[in-house]
């Protein structure tokens, strides 16, 4: 495999499973399994993560209910169609799992690709500064993955200024956090979205990142 398209979308991450695996797919005579691992935040909330993972890793009982787990892998998308309308689900791939100690943090996202969608920049009814951005990450066989991005503050600032098809480099995490979609003028459904919290953030032209505060670093 490319090596480059190894390296550029990186996931770590450590936290308890707290679902039952769920069979999603096979390939190749290989089954892949979904589950969510509950990752701690540095307060006391967390995220619930949606995760792959091959049979193989099953076997060996490390994705067992209640585990703390440590994976390597990568944030990936893809297409799925329901009532006749395609919606984009996201989930960590699944490559290794590693040993890990607490000093590690429990959420990194490492990612180089191209902004293929009009950054979005708007401000919160407290003032908050938060910009979109969606960020196609190039993957083998001429595939690719669409990761929604969300920038704060003064780096949301910078964000909206990015053209699109410009390249960026981006170190963050991934973060879960739930909505209320209206179905009719009587249901109300809660829903989970997932996207990856910039916390760096470098285009292809600069030598230094731009971290939260705006600073280089």
């Amino acid at each position: 495999m490319n090596y480059e398209l190894m390296e550029n979308n990186k996931v770590f991450l450590k936290g308890v499973v707290s679902s039952q695996p769920k069979f999603s797919h096979e390939v190749f005579g290989e089954g892949f399994y979904e589950l969510d691992l509950k990752v701690k935040r540095l307060s006391e909330n967390f995220d619930l993560v949606p995760v792959t993972v091959s049979e193989r890793l099953l076997a060996n009982e490390e994705f067992a209910l209640g585990k703390i787990v440590a994976i390597k892998g990568q944030f990936r998308s893809y297409n799925k169609v329901a009532d006749g309308k395609s919606k984009l689900l996201l989930t960590v791939f699944v490559r290794e799992v590693i040993d890990f100690d607490d000093t590690m943090n429990p959420n990194v996202v490492e990612l180089s690709g191209f902004v293929c969608k009009e950054p979005v920049f708007r401000t919160t009814p407290f003032g908050r500064e938060i910009c979109d951005i969606l960020v196609a990450v190039n993957r083998a066989y001429n595939k690719s993955d669409y990761l929604p991005c969300i920038a704060w503050g003064r780096n949301a600032r910078f964000v909206k200024s990015i053209k699109v098809g410009e390249k960026v480099e981006i170190i963050g995490r991934i973060q879960s956090r739930e909505y209320q979609k209206k179905l009719n003028e009587n249901e109300v459904q809660t829903k989970t979205a997932y996207e990856i919290s910039l916390n760096k953030i470098r285009m292809e032209n600069m030598e230094n990142f731009v971290e939260n505060d705006g600073q280089l670093a």
